[in-house]
């Protein structure tokens, strides 16, 4: 069975910074792709950042140069990922979901964790 939890959130002042974290383990499960997502209620989830295993990367337009997506990294069955954000702004206010997809591009989301930012 295949798990992704992430870490990390929490309340800030604007300007400041946060680091999410982001494992998926399960046996033999190995990602080729992991993302992060951001969700306002009411509003659809978008796309935060994501990075391959090659280390390719994309980030919205609303978060380039603030936020940097770390690579990939692996131990055993465990995949773990970071996304590190600067300059926080109220707009980044938002439960963000790590997203996981493995190699036959089977798709696993975390549960979500909560960043507030306030001004």
């Amino acid at each position: 069975q295949v798990q992704v939890v992430e870490s990390g959130g929490g309340s800030v002042q604007a300007g400041g910074s946060l680091r999410l974290s982001c494992v998926a383990s399960g046996t033999f499960f190995s990602t080729n792709t992991m993302a992060w997502y951001r969700q306002v209620t009411g509003k659809q989830r978008e796309l935060v950042a994501s990075i391959t295993t090659g280390g390719t990367t994309n980030y919205a337009d609303s978060v380039q140069g603030r936020f940097t997506i770390s690579p990939i990294s692996r131990d055993n069955a465990k995949n773990t990922m970071y996304l590190q954000m600067n300059s926080l702004q109220p707009e980044d206010t938002a439960v963000y979901y790590c997203k996981a997809v493995h190699w036959s591009y089977s798709t696993y989301w975390g549960q979500g964790t909560q960043v507030t930012v306030s001004s």
